[in-house]
């Protein structure tokens, strides 16, 4: 549905996107992450036919952006980072004004304003001038707008930017249910965004794709090993113990993790931590050792993103090759 394809947008000097290849899928929702300049909104910018690429193309639909452009225009639903609004124009105004230019008939045209008014929590400020929303509100009709022709792609630039917490997740919850029927491109900096809406997120900075993969993916990249938290009730384990275990590739005693003074609190690298962990279960069983605790301690998402967009300032060795 979303097929870029090895694009390039150059201004004068400045390498605005290198070479940047990715596809979504319908039914997927996929997050274009990385920092403010990264790209992002470049590459939605030429994905909806506002900017013409360097090098490289993109389909949309199995539409060329260059050679059907208003074919590409018909089946898109663009949220831009500043949504075009024309604020002395009342809600119902507005909208009804961009379905007719969407070219639904007005049968067409009366559901999906019912619809977007709903879905999209407008049913309050129908009747109000643009002029006078709050930022949230206008982010709303914006993602209206993008939506007033049920397009089967949406690609939406910082779609929950200036949004309270409860309209964040009103959001959410509709793209979610969006996504069963159309492919869905967001942008975002902020990895909350990420971690509740996507299925696939495509790591971009300076204008090159860093990685691309699901979350769980792109974790294993940055942290292959696996981190296991043992603690024992017994304070005379040692690392020699859990070393001599066959899953367990380092074993480090961490008082500051134990519970108790009298207890035995290691953190533990494995290549695969369930085996590790049932290793772990057996050695206390066959011990007669009390386990206090025992689980897999994930990495933190901040470490997971800031290692792929900033691989020259992490320790962490990174994988950064794309499918």
């Amino acid at each position: 549905m979303i097929e870029a394809q090895d694009i390039s947008m150059d201004y004068g000097s400045v390498k605005a996107v290198e070479h940047c290849s990715f596809n979504v899928e319908k039914g997927e929702i996929v997050g274009l992450v990385g920092p403010n300049g990264a790209g992002k909104t470049t590459i939605m910018k030429i994905l909806s036919t506002q900017l013409a690429p360097t090098a490289g193309t993109a389909k949309i639909n199995g539409f060329d952006i260059e050679n059907n452009p208003l074919k590409v225009r018909q089946c898109l639903g663009f949220l831009p980072e500043q949504a075009p609004l024309y604020e002395d124009m009342e809600v119902r105004e507005y909208l009804w004004f961009v379905g007719s230019a969407r070219g639904l008939e007005r049968d067409s045209l009366g559901k999906r304003l019912g619809w977007v008014a709903e879905n999209c929590g407008l049913s309050s400020m129908w009747c109000r001038p643009v002029g006078e929303l709050s930022k949230g509100y206008k982010q709303r009709v914006g993602l209206a707008q993008a939506l007033i022709h049920d397009p089967p792609v949406l690609i939406l630039d910082e779609p929950t930017s200036g949004l309270d917490p409860l309209q964040i997740m009103e959001i959410r919850r509709l793209i979610r249910q969006l996504a069963s029927e159309k492919a869905i491109l967001f942008s975002t900096h902020i990895l909350q965004e990420i971690t509740a809406l996507t299925d696939r997120a495509v790591v971009i900075n300076e204008g090159k794709i860093r990685a691309d993969g699901p979350l769980e993916e792109l974790s294993a990249r940055v942290f292959p090993m696996k981190t296991v938290i043992a603690c024992f009730q017994e304070k005379d384990v040692t690392e020699q113990d859990i070393l001599e275990l066959s899953h367990v590739k380092k074993a480090v005693k961490k008082v500051g993790k134990s519970p108790g003074q009298d207890t035995s609190c290691f953190e533990i690298l494995a290549e695969d931590a369930e085996s590790a962990m049932r290793e772990i279960s057996l050695f206390a069983k066959g011990r007669d050792l009390t386990l206090l605790e025992l689980y897999q301690e994930r990495p933190d998402l901040e470490q997971v993103f800031s290692a792929l967009i900033y691989p020259e300032r992490s320790d962490v060795q990174v994988n950064t090759e794309t499918d």
